[in-house]
């Protein structure tokens, strides 16, 4: 039987933040045989997954507000929607500023953000939503105008 006081466990599992600290002394050092490779390759990926969950959840969020603002008659709440619709517009520019590459990416989730966008709306209100995007599908005119006018 092993004694548990022998057990070694991962700074990664004990400690993340110290974990992170100590990773980046190693990286800035250069002292790559110390590195835990393992951990640093899965944090790694997973901020590249991170980034494209945030643009889907902005895109869903965009989506929403839009159908909302174009379809849905209640004026009193106009406001409040579009400037959501601002909002979230700013927050998409800097997302594909600070990460280029995701602009096709961005592109090829168009339709499903949309429906996943329309069934979360279904259930509230009593309209039949469109479908299809019924929005360009440019990046210049979802991030710089009101297309959902």
């Amino acid at each position: 039987m092993m004694d548990s006081k022998h057990i070694s466990i991962p700074l990664y599992d004990q400690d993340f933040a110290l974990w992170i600290e100590t990773t980046v002394n190693q990286l800035k050092s250069k002292n790559f045989t110390e590195l835990d490779l393992e951990n640093l390759i899965n944090e790694v990926e997973s901020l590249g997954r991170q980034d494209k969950r945030e643009l889907e959840s902005r895109l869903i969020t965009l989506f929403e507000h839009a159908i909302k603002r174009r379809y849905v008659p209640m004026t009193d709440c106009y406001r409040g929607w579009e400037n959501t619709l601002k909002r979230t517009q700013k927050e998409l520019k800097k997302n594909l500023r600070d990460s280029p590459s995701l602009k096709n990416y961005f592109l090829a989730i168009l339709n499903d953000c949309y429906q996943d966008a329309v069934d979360n709306l279904q259930d509230d209100y009593d309209i039949n939503f469109p479908e299809h995007l019924p929005f360009p599908e440019t990046i210049e005119v979802l991030l710089n105008e009101k297309f959902w006018q």
